[in-house]
């Protein structure tokens, strides 16, 4: 028997293929032996040398930098705030040197985690093609910085919003404040009504195009992905802002991993 396709047919097995291959990488990005999920400790510096945990030399940090005594070929670490961490190497493990809201920490990333021996990858709704929308982005005339709270009480993450988009999710009118730079591209970060039930509280991202001439873009929110802090206690990632909660309940992306 010969089986027919459609065009409706080959666009939907192309776009589910390509779903399958984004949610495969980031299968594999948060399996790494020393990223996120392999963190087993968080660390705030003081200005006076001491020892931190189990880890080799005697940490301290100020308004300009971290310092450690006692590890060969380091003593002075300059971490830029909100930056991804300088690392320094300790045995099998890293030891990554961050600043944020002015403190400086330490994270240790390990190879033989238990976090990472008992993870179980992302779990994730079904892609459809519902969850796939068009949008307007509307730019501001001058970017600003809108100012969120974080997973760490007493952190602040301070984003370059450059625009809102607006769109039309399951019949209703929504809009989100959007980050980045219009020419390289935007992100939102947002909750909704999965927030706390299915999806990770504190919010999710989104990456989008960047728009087209007359403002359209894409809006996929079956690639709606988890922030660093949805698999681990020690990251210090932002929460969504206010003004960026969906009424609706965004059944698409990634699920709350833990």
């Amino acid at each position: 028997m010969r089986i027919m396709t459609t065009t409706a047919n080959t666009a939907e097995v192309t776009f589910e293929a390509a779903w399958n291959e984004w949610h495969g990488e980031r299968e594999r990005y948060y399996r790494d032996p020393l990223g996120w999920v392999s963190l087993t400790g968080l660390y705030w510096l003081t200005d006076e040398f001491e020892t931190v945990a189990d880890l080799p030399g005697r940490w301290r940090a100020d308004a300009d930098a971290a310092y450690v005594q006692g590890i060969d070929g380091t003593d002075r670490l300059e971490p830029a705030e909100g930056a991804p961490g300088l690392l320094v190497d300790a045995g099998d493990r890293r030891i990554e040197v961050i600043r944020r809201t002015g403190s400086v920490a330490l994270r240790v990333h390990d190879p033989k985690s238990p976090h990472l021996k008992a993870y179980n990858g992302i779990p994730a709704y079904a892609p459809r093609e519902r969850w796939r929308v068009v949008g307007t982005f509307t730019p501001y005339v001058q970017p600003r910085i809108v100012t969120t709270g974080a997973v760490v009480e007493g952190l602040e993450h301070h984003h370059n919003a450059v625009g809102v988009i607006d769109f039309e999710l399951a019949g209703a009118a929504a809009q989100l404040v959007a980050f980045g730079g219009s020419s390289t591209g935007l992100r939102v970060m947002f909750t909704d009504a999965t927030s706390g039930v299915t999806t990770y509280p504190g919010g999710r991202s989104l990456s989008i195009d960047a728009p087209d001439a007359d403002g359209t873009v894409t809006l996929d929110f079956n690639r709606t992905s988890n922030l660093p802090c949805a698999f681990t206690d020690y990251a210090t990632c932002p929460v969504a802002p206010a003004e960026n909660r969906l009424a609706v309940a965004v059944e698409a992306g990634e699920k709350n991993p833990r």
